[in-house]
Order: structure tokens, then C-alpha cells, then sequence
């Protein structure tokens, strides 16, 4: 029986809600299970983005390597989710959480299903993403943008200075 292909995703993660440290470890070593885990960023201490009235986010992202397909993985970061408490549908959008794993990319996958859009649709225009995803893979090019995420992160924070 033939091995499955491996393939690396880059996955986004924050946290708001009490021990947001220990969260983030907690899902990064969970995630592991999934595949492994080549590349960790620091932690950034970030302000909430939309609903604005909650506490401060802590954001790093990760790189993974696994034989899921991208809808296997959303599923299994999405079950991750759920186990450590987070309730999508009891909180608002873009509101507090215990945890958020988001799918950035996935190889040079381009998708979009009702389920799953990749890259991830906003990744561009989140400084909280392309910070830590520019500390550990600065030279992945965006497959639809054509562009490095240390260039789509230079772009941001240039916008903001």
C-alpha cells in the first residue's frame, strides 16, 4: 500500500481567554498529532481586530506536516477547537475564544468549497497572522498573490506606519 502524500500547512493560532500561554502549547502540541510539527513562531501580544471590547490576543502560527487532505485537516483543528472549549456558535463573531486554529495555507493549494477557502481569504490583511507566519516561512509565496509573506507582511506593516 502506497505511503499518503505529505504536505505542509501553515496554521494560525490565538488565544484570548485566560491562560492564553498555556492554550497555545496546549494546541500546538495537539496539532502534532496531526502530523509534525517543523516550525514553531514566538508568541505575539496582539489587539483584538473587529469586535474590539475583549482582552488582547496572544497569535503565533506553525508549520505542519501531515498526509491529511485540506479538509481532513480543517475538520481535525476544528475538533481540536471543540475539545479545548471553544463554542463557535455561543460567542460573537470575531469574539473571544480560547482557542483559533486557522487553516492559512495548505502546500500551494487554491480551494474554495462552502467548507474552505485556501489560502485562507484574509491572511493578507492580518497583521496578527503574517507576523508570525514572516518569522518562520518568510519565502512561502502566495499562490494566488504571487507574493513572499515576508513581502505581504512588509506591505502591512508599512501601511501602519
Amino acid at each position: 500500500m502506497p505511503e499518503a502524500a505529505i504536505a505542509r500547512a501553515a496554521i494560525a493560532l490565538g488565544s484570548n481567554l485566560r491562560k492564553r500561554e498555556e492554550h497555545l502549547q496546549a494546541a500546538i502540541e495537539q496539532v502534532g498529532s496531526l502530523g509534525t510539527v517543523t516550525a514553531v513562531s514566538s508568541f505575539f501580544d496582539t489587539a483584538p481586530v473587529g469586535f474590539v471590547d475583549q482582552p488582547r490576543f496572544l497569535n503565533a502560527a506553525l508549520l505542519l506536516d501531515t498526509p491529511l487532505s485540506p479538509l481532513a485537516l480543517l475538520q481535525a483543528l476544528l475538533t481540536i477547537e471543540r475539545l479545548m472549549g471553544r463554542d463557535r456558535a455561543s460567542v460573537p463573531a470575531k469574539g473571544p475564544r480560547i482557542i483559533d486554529l486557522d487553516l492559512i495555507f495548505y502546500a500551494d493549494a487554491v480551494l474554495t468549497t462552502p467548507e474552505l477557502t485556501l489560502p485562507h481569504p484574509a491572511m493578507q490583511d492580518r497583521e496578527f497572522v503574517l507576523a508570525p507566519l514572516a518569522e518562520i516561512a518568510p519565502d512561502w509565496v502566495h499562490p494566488v498573490l504571487g507574493e513572499t509573506v515576508a513581502g505581504l507582511f512588509e506591505r502591512i506593516s508599512r501601511v501602519k506606519s
